[in-house]
């Protein structure tokens, strides 16, 4: 065990406000206070790296969900990687590198409970919050298993650029398929096709999405990987072939409006079609994270695979305008917040 340097301080970000649209300055309350040496079987973390993600939105709003809300004055709830600084735990030694759902926080004081260790030598931090991490759980669960991904079928995906769907793309190209890629701006789209090897990138701010995905995808859409939801839900939906599959991850475009969510209105194409739609959890497959996580470490160490990350050197006091990246798409890939 090595002890705390005397004095040491937690800053802290919590949730001072529910918002109405984006979240701003005011739905956040900075607090600090002092890191106690750990008791028996405890650890502490210094957390250096934050994972950002959409969903994090929903848990502002004081309403029923997968998970319960974050309550007001509470840490806010953030899945972070760090280095164990101190411990009187078995089997968490100082020095070990780590991830949990550690808070939006500098430090953080474990039972080990949800804690997994990882191998920084291996892969970077950053990649073990991404693509070894709930990120690539989300894209290989949701198009092998909810998507039933099959060699040579057209796999459209939104958010194309963002965590998730940058890794689906790489996915169906690993297993045959065609990969159609959805994002906004001309740099992205080139990012799609040349760094990543998508087949075709639709810009949705630049181009009318309902012909340039019939122009994609002439012969229909076998899978369509949503993360966006609203209007680019629909036009997936028009172009669906016989017995396509609609894998529900998300709807950024919905997050921060003040109405009602605007629902599909395209949706008698899953009857004519025997199409469905399926929405999914990531946690509902843990028992099998290490069998994906092996065999994406292996695509990724022969090449096959990389993770497109966009790593934000900062304090934790840059956690609050960090997040909004996200929702003005301003992001690459995985959202990854560096205490530095």
């Amino acid at each position: 065990m090595t002890e705390l340097a005397a004095g040491t301080v937690n800053h802290q970000v919590r949730l001072a406000a529910r918002p109405t649209g984006l979240p701003g300055p005011e739905v956040w309350q900075h607090t600090e206070e002092p890191v106690a040496e750990p008791g028996d079987g405890r650890f502490v973390v210094r957390v250096t790296h934050l994972s950002l993600d959409p969903a994090m939105r929903g848990w502002m709003n004081d309403a029923r969900s997968y998970v319960p809300p974050v309550g007001i004055g509470e840490v806010f709830r953030a899945l972070a990687g760090g280095e164990v600084v101190a411990s009187r735990h078995p089997d968490f030694a100082v020095g070990d590198h780590v991830t949990g759902q550690f808070g939006a926080q500098e430090y953080v004081t474990s039972d080990g409970a949800g804690v997994q260790k990882v191998d920084v030598g291996a892969a970077p931090m950053s990649t073990h919050l991404s693509l070894l991490g709930m990120t690539g759980m989300t894209a290989y669960f949701g198009l092998f298993d909810v998507g039933a991904m099959a060699e040579g079928e057209t796999v459209l995906v939104s958010g194309a650029a963002g965590a998730v769907g940058s890794v689906v793309g790489q996915l169906a190209k690993i297993r045959g398929g065609r990969a159609v890629g959805i994002a906004g701006g001309p740099e992205k789209c080139a990012m799609l096709v040349d760094e990543l090897g998508f087949d075709a990138a639709i810009d949705y701010r630049a181009e009318n999405v309902n012909k340039a995905v019939r122009a994609a995808a002439p012969d229909g859409v076998d899978i369509y990987f949503d993360n966006v939801g609203g209007e680019i839900l629909d036009a997936a939906l028009a172009r669906l072939r016989m017995h396509a599959r609609v894998v529900l991850c998300g709807a950024i475009s919905q997050y921060n409006a003040e109405g009602r969510p605007v629902g599909p209105a395209n949706y008698m194409s899953l009857l004519i079609n025997r199409a469905r739609m399926e929405g999914f959890l990531v946690f509902d497959y843990a028992d099998r994270y290490p069998q994906a996580v092996a065999e994406m470490s292996g695509w990724l160490n022969e090449g096959k695979l990389r993770s497109a990350e966009d790593v934000v050197t900062g304090s934790i006091g840059d956690f609050g305008d960090t997040l909004l990246r996200l929702f003005r798409g301003a992001n690459t890939g995985k959202l990854v917040l560096q205490i530095g």
